[in-house]
């Protein structure tokens, strides 16, 4: 397994036979002969578990536990003592020492302390690592005018226990909004418990919703908690919520209100503490009006109305987006990374990105494995996203045809085309370029019916 262990011990002869049995199973062993000793050794290497004595003259074990701790919390400690007691084992424990072992140590049982500490602490490394990455995941990118006022907003909302209804177009990013909220609430050690509203069944919402009892229905085999009573505490995120039918509106509100329900097939009244975060892309007033929408409803839900902007209307961003999805898809595909040049970009600027942050990251994606070349250039950019090029009738490496022998034409045109243009259609430094003779060429441009000026 290996690893980095300290043992701190004040007889050296227990140093020195610690130090055999565990290098023999493949730990790195640093020692120390006193409380004082180990707390420099931790400032030059800090190992990954410390085997640590309770008895030692000036600073004994359990004092040096406490001065690790406030340094290195997560830093895994198995306690050793001669004259253990109960009393000194939970304190230790209380500490945050992982064990205690009593002399005459048994390597038995020390080794299979140690292994588990270790898995301990790297699951704990694990999880912290995932937080980090699960921030990244949600972080709203940009900074636009229209974006950084509403990073502003929630900023301020989210400290708070103020219930909030997310606004905003197919694609521009509510979801996104509604994980930074819960992550930067009070509430963000607890679950966001997300509900397509959309997506539930009408005769189900009850049981989605505020879960069921053993026997309340056929096929229900067993207890199960239903979204709200696994939000306790937490947040509950209600995406699509203008999607719901008027029947699973009136049940919603019901809990809105009281914040308490019975599981279907229960008597027992479920009491739970949840922050509300509602997402619709409809305009909510314009439903009411229609007789789709409870108004009550509305107003439960709209204490704070947050406005995510369409892509259109911030623009400036998209490089900033485009290098992110093109840099996450790379590491989590391993796909070679493409340079998208400042030409390219301009081109993704001019375009109306109906289906917004959304269709953006589409196209990143896919241009990073469809494209041949390591740097997307304009020329690269097929339509309808570059509106120059979709004039021209140029390859589209996302529309290639319904044969392979159709799609070879398609990127042999648009190669040909594209290297000429880059030598300035110079028929012989192309031929070269591209290894092929001269007359193979004027072949190729007569039958793609190729033109000096870029287009057919």
């Amino acid at each position: 397994m290996g690893g980095t262990i300290l043992v701190v011990d004040d007889e050296q002869s227990i140093l020195d036979s610690l130090e055999g049995i565990l290098s023999d199973e493949g730990y790195e062993v640093i020692k120390a002969l006193s409380g004082q000793e180990a707390l420099k050794k931790i400032q030059e290497v800090i190992p990954d578990l410390i085997l640590l004595d309770i008895w030692m003259p000036d600073m004994d074990g359990i004092e040096t536990l406490v001065k690790v701790k406030e340094s290195y919390p997560a830093l895994q400690v198995v306690m050793m003592s001669g004259h253990g007691t109960i009393e000194t084992a939970v304190k230790a424990t209380k500490l945050g020492a992982y064990d205690f072992i009593e002399k005459p140590l048994s390597m038995e049982k020390l080794l299979l302390s140690i292994n588990n500490a270790l898995d301990y602490y790297r699951l704990t490394q694990e999880v912290t690592l995932l937080k980090e990455k699960q921030k990244k995941q949600y972080t709203i990118t940009g900074h636009s005018p229209v974006i950084v006022r509403l990073k502003e907003q929630i900023a301020k909302v989210a400290p708070t226990d103020a219930w909030v209804l997310i606004m905003g177009e197919n694609g521009t990013g509510k979801e996104l909004v509604a994980h930074t909220i819960h992550r930067l609430s009070l509430r963000n050690n607890k679950p966001m418990v997300e509900v397509n509203c959309a997506a539930i069944p009408e005769d189900l919402i009850e049981s989605e919703l505020f879960g069921h009892e053993k026997g309340a229905f056929t096929g229900a085999t067993t207890m199960r908690k239903g979204k709200f009573d696994l939000a306790h505490k937490g947040t509950i995120f209600l995406d699509e919520i203008g999607d719901m039918s008027l029947k699973a509106q009136s049940k919603v509100l019901r809990i809105l209100q009281e914040q308490k329900f019975e599981r279907v097939g229960g008597t027992k009244t479920i009491e739970v503490d949840v922050r509300v975060i509602a997402a619709t892309n409809k305009d909510l007033e314009e439903e009411i009006k229609k007789g789709t929408f409870r108004e009550d409803l509305y107003h439960r839900v709209n204490v704070i109305p947050l406005k995510v902007p369409p892509l259109r209307e911030r623009k400036e961003d998209i490089p900033e987006l485009v290098e992110v999805f093109a840099k996450e898809f790379s590491l989590a595909t391993n796909v070679e990374p493409k340079r998208f040049t400042p030409e390219a970009l301009e081109v993704l600027q001019r375009y109306h990105w109906p289906g917004n942050v959304r269709e953006l990251k589409n196209m990143v994606e896919r241009m990073m494995i469809l494209s041949p070349y390591d740097t997307i250039d304009a020329n690269d950019i097929p339509p309808p996203f570059n509106q120059d090029s979709a004039q021209r009738g140029e390859f589209d490496p996302t529309v290639m045809g319904n044969s392979l022998k159709e799609a070879k034409k398609q990127f042999e045109k648009a190669f040909l085309e594209r290297k000429l243009r880059e030598y300035n259609w110079n028929i012989s430094q192309t031929a070269e370029a591209i290894g092929i003779e001269r007359s193979n060429l004027h072949k190729k441009i007569k039958l793609y019916g190729l033109e000096e000026g870029g287009g057919t």
